[in-house]
């Protein structure tokens, strides 16, 4: 049954965050590989080596890092690399670090380089390196760290700087999630927030949720928001259905934003190709929205593609839209890099 609203506050305490790896769903390869990496690292009474993962936003890298805390018993201490300004702001983090414990920086990429200057010997040799006083007094003082894990978090691997990258012992991906897994991540959720809901329901939400745990909790509130206000009792899959359509999400997990694209795309430069700066112009939006946000999940979902000239609508583009391609329009796929 879907209870009535709790009190203020009591639903943001609530934390849907599988707390181990045998609660986390989905990666099953990369919780394979982490187990071994964890139980190795406490077999040898060591920290765990630094790891960095890379991948879409919403796939539980920061849970990762809070399980990997908790299963070397060790304190987790959260930050980004924007947050990180200057360079005595990682020096503090770092001052109170104690053994064991892991630091999470989500954003990796979008360190300063002065931070990451002072982050290097801190990853390699456990040390901080401080400049005191000024012009030709100023000397340096190296003090000595406690033995203690990075987590760095990335959506974009390739602005990470090759010294940076090169200081993680481990690297991995994480990939989008099946239907199957979303659907269990939201049986579990809904398990968590008290949700009344059937598994034909829990289907329905994962199959528009773009492959991303994160998307699918979130259409799940957004389908209990529907149950509470209309007073139903339980989800089932007609109302699951009826609250996303509500949301002007389609069965496939696109979004209004998503359409707006395609539309643009295919109406104003008759299906491309166009400029990446062009067709953000016309939407209205800035070129990284379009590039990180929209563009990723309408490349996989084969609406899209990049091209040498710029972004372009495939055929399956119109066909969802509903509109006729011009006379001779087709598919060019560009090339591979290397291939002739």
């Amino acid at each position: 049954m879907v209870e009535p609203p709790r009190m203020a506050g009591e639903t943001e305490l609530l934390s849907l965050r599988p707390q181990s790896l045998e609660e986390f769903v989905g990666q099953k390869s990369l919780r394979e590989k982490l187990r071994i990496y964890i139980d190795a690292a406490r077999m040898r009474k060591e920290p765990l080596d630094h790891l960095l993962f890379f991948g879409p936003p919403g796939l539980g890298k920061t849970t990762l890092a809070g399980i990997i805390a908790n299963e070397m018993s060790g304190n987790l201490k959260v930050t980004t690399g924007p947050a990180l300004e200057r360079a005595g702001d990682l020096a503090a983090l770092l001052s109170n670090i104690q053994a064991g414990d892991v630091l999470f920086i989500d954003e990796i990429h979008r360190l300063s380089p002065n931070v990451e200057e002072i982050l290097y010997p801190s990853m390699e040799d456990f040390s901080l390196d401080i400049i005191v006083g000024k012009g030709p007094f100023a000397r340096s003082i190296r003090l000595k760290l406690p033995a203690f894990t990075l987590i760095g978090a990335t959506t974009r691997l390739g602005l990470l700087t090759s010294p940076l990258r090169a200081r993680f012992g481990i690297v991995e991906q994480l990939d989008l999630y099946t239907a199957e897994e979303l659907s269990e991540i939201v049986m579990r959720g809904a398990g968590l927030l008290r949700i009344d809901i059937d598994p034909s329901a829990a289907g329905v939400i994962a199959q528009r949720s773009r492959g991303t745990p994160r998307v699918a909790i979130r259409l799940l509130k957004r389908v209990r928001d529907v149950a509470s206000v209309t007073n139903r009792s339980r989800i089932d899959a007609s109302l699951a259905k009826e609250a996303l359509e509500m949301l002007s999400i389609d069965h496939s997990g696109l979004d209004e934003g998503d359409r707006k694209l395609l539309r643009a795309l295919i109406e104003l430069f008759s299906g491309g190709p166009v400029g990446l700066a062009t067709l953000a112009a016309a939407l209205n939006e800035e070129q990284q929205t379009v590039e990180d946000i929209y563009e990723p999940f309408l490349i996989r979902k084969g609406l899209i593609e990049r091209t040498p000239r710029g972004r372009r609508a495939t055929p399956a583009a119109f066909e969802y839209l509903g509109i006729k391609p011009p006379s001779g329009y087709a598919r060019q796929m560009p090339l591979l890099e290397g291939a002739e």
